[in-house]
């Protein structure tokens, strides 16, 4: 039985080296955010505006010329301790 992503990572690779990991509750939430946010404006220097989830008030915001790549990561909460720090 496939197990389901409790949420999905979202590592934003941006021009001049910035990486920034935004996190969203389904992949639905992403594709949305994506296709009205990012496709329509990816050649535009005009700010976006990117959802966090981290604290009340908190915002970022970023050219969506300046996205490089996306990277999705589902990721998955459980009991196990799966740390490779040793």
């Amino acid at each position: 039985m496939p197990r389901t992503p409790d949420e999905f990572a979202v590592h934003l690779m941006i021009d001049g080296g910035h990486r920034e990991i935004v996190r969203f509750l389904t992949i639905q939430d992403f594709q949305k955010w994506y296709a009205s946010e990012v496709v329509p404006k990816s050649s535009s220097d005009d700010f976006i505006s990117v959802p966090l989830k981290i604290a009340q008030g908190e915002y970022m915001v970023v050219r969506p010329s300046r996205i490089l790549a996306i990277r999705v990561e589902p990721v998955y909460t459980s009991s196990i301790d799966r740390s490779y720090d040793e």
